[in-house]
């Protein structure tokens, strides 16, 4: 048996899983839980798994940098350590990853219809790709191609400095140093939280009159509304010009930053983007900006703009890359 996990601040997935005669994985058990409500993992892991089960191998995607297979879980007071793991379970097949890991390697084994390709004039080749993912936070992940398969590799790239591409970005990095004087990285824009930083700015530079459908930061906090999906749902559909021009903004950044991993992973293969806010503003992916900041790099725009770059839709990917890690062996 196969046990499967995608672990976040949020929540927790757990899934076992057979491997059929052909090939095929089939779900036995799957459950959610939602991660702040337990002290720790082997509390779920207690609650989850039937008392006679035995299982095979075990891999986990973990919210957090996992560091000689031991994780302080990112936003949970869980730390989680693949030795004790291995006894818990009572087998040596046990592997903790970075959930960008785990998305990465879910990624291949995705079916064809589950992604939509952004770049009309793709060329599709092989090589290592980038995978990157705004959600709550952004990863960045590298599948590194050895001539034969890819081989996921973990970073912590979204945590790498923002770098302003024209006079509005840098009019915004600005406005972040003021929030954040020791360091502006990419996750503060490319994140859920990013949407409002991005309206906070543009409204303080008056590019727009404000929206009275977005509340403020005060107001947030007494009524637990979602600031971040109000402004994106308002500027995808058009209902606001300060938070369209937000999420036109989110994207012109993501796309540059999807180039830069492109370029420091040499991802001739090319690009991945997984996470939760991708297909909620697919259509501003969809419509030139994202593409024309991935390939402005000067001397590089023409092999970044034959590259491939696909959006995922499928929101188990993590899951299916903790599933699928042992079966290459």
């Amino acid at each position: 048996m196969i046990l499967a996990g995608d672990i976040g601040g949020t929540k927790t997935v757990l899934s076992l899983l057979e491997k059929g005669a052909d090939g095929l994985m089939n779900c036995a058990l799957e459950r959610t839980f939602a991660s702040a409500e337990y002290d720790s993992f082997d509390e779920i892991l207690d609650l989850f798994l039937p008392g006679d089960i035995q299982i095979d191998s075990a891999c986990f995607g973990v919210a957090g940098p996992v560091v000689e297979q031991r994780c302080f879980a990112t936003n949970l007071s869980w730390i989680l350590d693949g030795q004790e793991l291995k006894s818990k379970l009572g087998t040596e097949r046990v592997r903790l990853l970075n959930d960008l890991e785990a998305m990465a390697v879910g990624m291949l084994h995705l079916d064809p219809d589950d992604f939509i390709e952004l770049n009309p004039a793709a060329e599709p080749q092989t090589g290592n790709i980038a995978v990157i993912a705004a959600g709550t936070g952004l990863g960045e992940a590298i599948l590194y191609w050895d001539g034969k398969q890819h081989h996921p590799i973990a970073t912590e790239g979204g945590h790498g400095s923002f770098a302003p591409q024209n006079a509005q970005q840098d009019l915004l990095l600005q406005f972040l140093r003021r929030r954040y004087p020791q360091h502006v990285s990419y996750e503060r824009i490319l994140s859920g939280k990013g949407f409002s930083h991005l309206y906070d700015f543009l409204l303080e530079y008056q590019f727009a009159p404000p929206c009275p459908a977005v509340p403020s930061v005060d107001s947030v906090q007494v009524s637990g509304i979602d600031r971040n999906a109000v402004i994106s749902r308002l500027g995808i559909n058009g209902e606001d010009v300060l938070c369209s021009e937000a999420v036109r903004l989110f994207v012109e950044i993501y796309g540059a930053e999807a180039g830069n991993l492109v370029l420091k992973s040499f991802a001739t293969g090319g690009v991945f983007i997984g996470g939760g806010i991708g297909p909620k503003i697919r259509s501003a992916l969809e419509a030139g900006d994202f593409m024309q900041a991935f390939a402005a790099k000067g001397r590089f725009q023409t092999l970044l703009g034959r590259m491939s770059v696909k959006l995922a839709l499928n929101p188990r990917t993590p899951l299916i890359g903790a599933a699928h890690y042992f079966q290459a062996d």
